[in-house]
């Protein structure tokens, strides 16, 4: 199976809030794909403008212009990669729950084709690999039914079976599906509890990252303060829950309401903390519940805190 952007030629009419911009990124906002992905289409020929194909990745386009895309090369299924770590917390025929590192990239993509969790999972559950099979898993990403950013750790859930990548998906669909993350963020927050529902969509600006916009689609997160601190810097530590799943909700709620995550660059100061590695977000995924895809059972795992980011509180704080 292949993605909505490799299935056929897709054309677009360049809106004015793109008139002049980039041709790699005007691809990359009309299509949803990556603009590395963007650029190789274009420097393949694959990328057209008003008929002509247009290999520039920085030619300007203008408000009007009829962009087509072409279908990408096909992609290869990721190989078992039984050198990268991996904590499984739960398996069954069904499901596997990991608890995934910080700096571990879950499936691949531009610039991280190999060193994956997908890679982890396939040299110890080789049958996910059959789930591309059925055609309802990209080739890339078996078993694969949410993610969680590379600088985030925590629980994962991975598909093993058709019924479950059915199941995970419709109850992530109806919101079924508990995601519960520990975070620290920059300052003191003013209420202890709340809810940030705030469309999201993705920058007009800088594609790569997501923004909070009146045009994108339903967001909501809500939190609950845990503790506060005042070193390593005055910094507020939240439970927060995801009641939808946009890409990078959390980090950018909690921006928009003036307290960014610590270590968030992308979102927040630029600036370091002491003991966390740069790329490394204050952010854990420490509860995962769903109904198992065989018996409809509810399943409640519970990871602590990294250690790294025990180690920044000089605590073990306890998450509810």
């Amino acid at each position: 199976m292949t993605g909505p952007a490799d299935q056929a030629d897709q054309a677009f009419s360049v809106p004015s809030s793109l008139d002049g911009v980039r041709l790699d990124r005007a691809v990359s906002l009309l299509t949803g794909i990556s603009r590395a992905e963007a650029s190789v289409r274009i420097a393949e020929g694959k990328v057209r403008v008003d008929g002509r194909p247009e290999t520039r990745r920085s030619a300007p386009v203008a408000a009007g212009n009829l962009v087509s895309l072409s279908p990408g090369r096909p992609v290869a299924p990721p190989g078992p990669e039984p050198h990268v770590p991996l904590e499984v917390v739960f398996a069954d025929d069904d499901v596997i729950v990991v608890d995934k590192p910080w700096d571990l990239v879950v499936h691949p993509g531009a610039g991280h084709r190999e060193g994956t969790l997908v890679g982890a999972v396939l040299a110890r559950f080789p049958d996910v690999g059959g789930l591309v099979a059925t055609g309802d898993c990209e080739p890339d990403r078996p078993g694969i039914v949410h993610r969680l950013d590379r600088g985030t750790s925590g629980l994962l859930v991975v598909a093993r079976s058709p019924r479950a990548l059915r199941s995970l998906r419709e109850q992530l669909d109806r919101r079924g599906v508990v995601r519960r993350y520990g975070a620290l963020v920059h300052g003191h927050l003013e209420h202890d509890r709340g809810v940030v529902d705030a469309p999201m969509g993705r920058s007009i600006r800088r594609p790569t990252r997501m923004s909070v916009s009146a045009a994108g689609r339903e967001a909501r997160t809500g939190y609950q303060v845990v503790a506060r601190y005042e070193r390593p810097v005055p910094a507020t530590l939240v439970v927060a829950t995801l009641e939808t799943g946009r890409t990078h909700q959390i980090r950018v709620h909690l921006a928009a309401i003036g307290h960014p995550v610590v270590g968030d660059a992308a979102y927040g100061p630029p600036t370091g903390v002491p003991g966390l590695d740069p790329g490394r977000f204050f952010l854990h995924a420490f509860e995962l519940g769903f109904d198992h895809p065989a018996d409809g059972r509810p399943v409640r795992i519970r990871a602590p805190l990294a250690p790294d980011l025990v180690a920044v509180l000089g605590e073990a704080p306890e998450l509810d």
